[in-house]
Order: structure tokens, then sequence, then C-alpha cells
């Protein structure tokens, strides 16, 4: 029997996500034959970095992006250009974090729907079997994620695409982890442990656990390959910190990738993001 070759798309925020929500499977995928196609929002010309916002980090972001994908195996990238709606961490409660200063073509602006057919495009044009997207906090809760979600939810109803998996994280462990990493290290200033309390997915609502430990260093230098977001502000960022990781714990921390299939009742194990569809032929 032959093995089925699927078409999966991955919308992304910003430059940088893929790395670290959905790398692993990514890989893998591609490594099992499948075509594996990365769909990103913006080019992350607001980001924390050392380089200035504007064009200069814009680029810089769009050839870090490549570099990671290069390393995924994706087949193909697409930036929807819109601009990075920026994050404003003392507003997070008040306006979801939406800054003021943003563009006039910021993501978060943009229409749903019309974002969602430009989404929906690609998915027809691929023939897509499979979508993920964010949860409905956006992770962490930024709002380009947020707008991630709203606009693949639409996208994958215009486009008819069978599986939508919302990418995210198991909070349970990771706060576990978190609280007894902060009695050793001292993490950098905008990453606030307890904002992880209301960030990604409850364990008991995640329906997808898979396993990419075969995948970590692969998933290691898609994050490296993002240079300008190891570092920035006052040191090093998230992503510098999880690259300082030794490799037999970072394979630990990072060998499973989760996601939240709506569809499926809470409690459900897949193991694979095709589970649902048939696999051979």
């Amino acid at each position: 029997m032959a093995v089925v070759a699927r078409t999966a798309v991955f919308f992304h925020a910003h430059p940088d996500d893929e790395a670290l929500l959905t790398a692993g499977t990514m890989a893998m995928l591609a490594a099992e034959g499948h075509r594996v196609v990365l769909v990103v929002a913006t080019a992350g010309e607001r980001g924390l970095a050392e380089l200035p916002h504007g064009e200069e980090l814009a680029a810089a972001r769009t050839g870090e992006l490549y570099a990671s994908a290069a390393v995924l195996g994706v087949a193909r990238v697409v930036l929807l250009g819109y601009g990075d709606s920026g994050l404003d961490t003392a507003s997070m409660g008040e306006n979801g974090g939406v800054g003021d200063d943003r563009p006039d073509n910021a993501f978060i602006d943009a229409d749903i729907e019309e974002a969602a057919q430009r989404l929906a495009a690609v998915l027809k044009e691929e023939s897509a079997d499979l979508l993920t997207i964010y949860d409905p906090a956006g992770g962490y809760g930024h709002p380009d994620h947020v707008q991630v979600y709203r606009v693949g939810q639409r996208a994958a109803d215009i486009a008819g695409t069978p599986i939508l998996l919302e990418a995210t994280v198991n909070r349970d462990p990771l706060l576990k982890a978190l609280r007894l990493a902060q009695r050793f290290y001292r993490f950098p200033p905008e990453f606030d442990v307890r904002s992880f309390e209301r960030a990604y997915s409850p364990g008991d609502v995640i329906t997808h656990r898979v396993n990419v430990r075969r995948f970590t260093k692969v998933k290691r230098a898609s994050m490296a390959a993002h240079t300008s977001q190891a570092s920035g502000g006052d040191g090093d960022r998230t992503l510098g910190v999880m690259l300082k990781i030794p490799g037999p714990l970072y394979r630990l921390v990072f060998g499973t990738e989760w996601y939240v299939r709506r569809e499926l009742p809470p409690g459900s194990r897949r193991t694979h993001p095709f589970d649902d569809l048939p696999r051979e032929t």
C-alpha cells in the first residue's frame, strides 16, 4: 500500500512563530513526503530587536524566515504583506495589547473576510488537507496571533479545508517548568511567568500530541535562523534563552508539539496531524 501525500498549510503571524510552535511538525511532515506550505501574515517589523523598527528589520526577518523554511523542508512560503501590529504589554488587560502607534495596514485592523479570502486562495490553490492556526487566545495574547485565529477559521471554512488544528502549548507542564526555572534563572524583562497562567491551552482540551523528538535538531536550527530575535532590549530574549538550553533538556522540553481540533471530543489523543484522514491507499 502507498502512503498518501498530503498538503499542510501552517499559518503564522510573524517570522519565528513557526520555529517556536510548529517547526518539529513541519519538519516531520516534510520528511514523510508531504507538502508543507508556510503562510505568514506580517514581516514582524515591529518586533523587539537590536535592528531598528521598519524596513530594515522587516528585510532581516524575511530573510530569516526563508532560512528557517529551508531548514524545515518547506516547499512554499507566502507572505500576506500586512503590517506588524506590535504588542503593547502595558495595555494587555485593557485593549488586548494593541498599540496606538501601529501602522495603517496593521494585521489586527485588517478586514477578516478580505484577509480570509486571501488565505483561502492559497488553501484552494494547494488543495490543502490541513491548516494550522492558533488557539482563540492567540497563545500568549499577541493581537496578531488572535487575528490569525479569526482569519484562519474563516479561511478554512471558505476553502473547505478538512482539518483545522490550533497550534498551542500544554499550559500545565509549562507552568510547572517555568516556576521551577524561575528559582535558578532570571528571565528577560518582557518574560512574565504569571502571564502563562492565562496563556495557551490546558491539557484537558488538547487533542493532538505530536512526538517530534527526532526533529529537535532541525527545530533548533529553525530557531537559530531567527538571529534578530535572539537578543534585543536589555539582553537575551525568550528565543535566545531557549537556544541556550542543553541538547538533552531541549529534546525533552521541545520534543512534543500540541494541537487542538475542536471537532474532536476533549480528551482525544491523536499523535499525528493526519490521523483523521486515510494514510494509505
